[in-house]
């Protein structure tokens, strides 16, 4: 036996009967939703011109970033170290592998759910010396109520719409026959592209002066969206 051309590996659409005609239709929502985490990103870096002062800098700048996002408390659902590094800088000039300088990096990341804290903090991360801040990024967490509500709105359009073009023929629905859920997802990512570095502190002993104000961060709103397609009998109607 043969398949005709074009259906190759396609599933047979599943049509209706005079008896039991068939209705289509795709449920769609999208909603706009306050955010529920914020994450920001901290690069702490050090020099020196050997390997074991700049380790010393580095580890010393890096626990004094883990402690001051600790200090916020339930402020901060998650703190996590991420890459790691020490590099050595060679002279541009002369004979031989010279090393001039090592480079050192850490890269931290935390995640907040109070906002008003967020503010402070990030002000607070970036006025420290050799500490470069990003973000923040603001999402949703995965089982938030908010995808659940999207889903459930989406269905109610199927069968609303399913209902409408039952009534357009003068008849109603009598049985739903599939629900497929093709996709639920939100927009921007949970972890979308950096909008931009907050600040990077330069290199050197920053001047003493009066702490900064905190930064007034406005939450980006969160797009949620889903979409299934249903499939729905009907009586049949008089033509």
């Amino acid at each position: 036996m043969t398949t005709p051309a074009g259906d190759a590996g396609q599933p047979p659409v599943p049509y209706g009967t005079p008896d039991a005609p068939r209705i289509a239709v795709r449920g769609e929502a999208r909603l706009e939703v306050d955010p529920e985490i914020a994450r920001i990103g901290i690069t702490v870096a050090a020099r020196g011109r050997d390997r074991r002062s700049a380790l010393d800098d580095l580890t010393r700048r890096n626990a004094g970033v883990l402690d001051l996002v600790k200090s916020y408390g339930d402020a901060v659902e998650r703190l996590e170290t991420g890459a790691f590094s020490i590099t050595p800088e060679l002279t541009k000039h002369g004979r031989g592998e010279r090393v001039r300088t090592y480079h050192g990096s850490v890269h931290v990341t935390a995640e907040l759910t109070d906002f008003t804290a967020l503010g402070e903090l990030t002000t607070r991360l970036a006025d420290l010396d050799l500490t470069r801040v990003d973000g923040p990024w603001w999402a949703l967490r995965p089982d938030s109520p908010a995808h659940r509500e999207a889903r459930k709105k989406a269905v109610t359009e199927a069968v609303q719409r399913a209902r409408e073009y039952a009534e357009a023929l003068g008849t109603t629905l009598s049985a739903l026959v599939e629900l497929a859920d093709i996709g639920a997802e939100s927009s921007p990512p949970a972890y979308p592209q950096a909008p931009g570095r907050m600040r990077s502190a330069a290199y050197g002993a920053a001047a003493e002066s009066a702490p900064a104000a905190p930064l007034d961060l406005e939450p980006q709103r969160q797009r949620v969206h889903a979409q299934i397609n249903a499939r729905f009998t009907m009586v049949p109607p008089r033509l």
